[in-house]
């Protein structure tokens, strides 16, 4: 999952999803938490992921850590987009 550069450790909460996928998003969405920064870090994610939970995300070159929930639905995140703490 993902690329080498990162720790991707996926935390099961052991819960079903409650609520039906949004259905705009059937291929899941593509997170973008940069906030317009121009250099950034980015991997892919297993998707969907078996239930309620989340991940997190620890980028090895630049060390930006990030913690983002899943659904266990198929508008699940697929990818992630992180500032790099080096720019």
């Amino acid at each position: 999952m993902g690329v080498p550069n990162f720790e991707i450790l996926w935390i099961d909460d052991g819960r079903e999803p409650k609520s039906p996928p949004d259905p705009a998003y059937p291929d899941g969405i593509d997170l973008d938490v940069t906030r317009g920064r121009l250099a950034y870090c980015e991997t892919a994610l297993a998707h969907p992921t078996p239930r309620c939970g989340k991940y997190l995300i620890k980028c090895r070159t630049c060390g930006f850590t990030t913690l983002i929930t899943t659904a266990g639905r198929a508008d699940d995140p697929r990818s992630i987009k992180i500032p790099c703490k080096l720019n």
